[in-house]
């Protein structure tokens, strides 16, 4: 029940994990080694022993979450019913936006987005999220459920900018109602380009 190789085989875990939350509540630069030790109950040296340091560690953690993210995106655009239901359902879906978008976030780094390394997980996350969408939009399109004439990519961008927008609104606020109101005012523009509507 209390196996000696329980510590041993989960200590990468639960540091990856613990660096996870911190760097979704205080981003890279707020997050210190010792806040890292605390979060996960491990000794420093378990630490450079799976790791070379912070930035090695952060990456793992980030790639976690992006990855994480990402099959999240994927799974829910590949989910059956219309283009409209597919984009409203995930703008739409439970989450914690006071919290903000976990990868999103780290966009607010500067030692994140001056590191290359440490970008591409965040910038792998949004080109997926931007696939999604514009396919999404694209069928739409073809399906008559959108306009003809709008353009995918344009859509998919302002679709994510306005989640990223809307989670950098409710937070100023201090209430999820901005992030809401974000989301159902751009659902209701791409509703109007329905050529049934008109």
């Amino acid at each position: 029940m209390y196996g000696v190789t329980e510590p041993k085989r989960d200590a990468r875990e639960r540091l990856i994990e613990g660096t996870r939350e911190l760097l979704w509540e205080r981003g890279y630069v707020g997050t210190s080694p010792t806040a890292i030790l605390q979060r996960s109950g491990v000794g420093q040296g378990s630490m450079y022993h799976h790791f070379s340091g912070k930035p090695d560690l952060a990456l793992a953690a980030e790639r976690r979450t992006a990855e994480l993210m990402q099959r999240q995106i994927r799974e829910a655009f590949a989910a059956g019913g219309s283009a409209f239901d597919r984009i409203s359902d995930y703008l739409l879906r439970e989450r914690d936006v006071l919290r903000g978008c976990p990868v999103g976030r780290l966009t607010g780094d500067p030692d994140v987005i001056a590191s290359d390394a440490l970008r591409e997980p965040v910038r792998e996350t949004f080109a997926v999220f931007h696939e999604c969408l514009a396919r999404a939009v694209a069928e739409g399109a073809a399906a008559d459920e959108f306009e003809a004439g709008l353009d995918p990519e344009q859509t998919a961008s302002t679709l994510a900018a306005v989640i990223q927008g809307g989670y950098a609104l409710a937070r100023a606020e201090g209430s999820a109602e901005p992030f809401d109101r974000a989301v159902r005012g751009v659902l209701a523009l791409l509703q109007v380009s329905s050529p049934t509507r008109r």
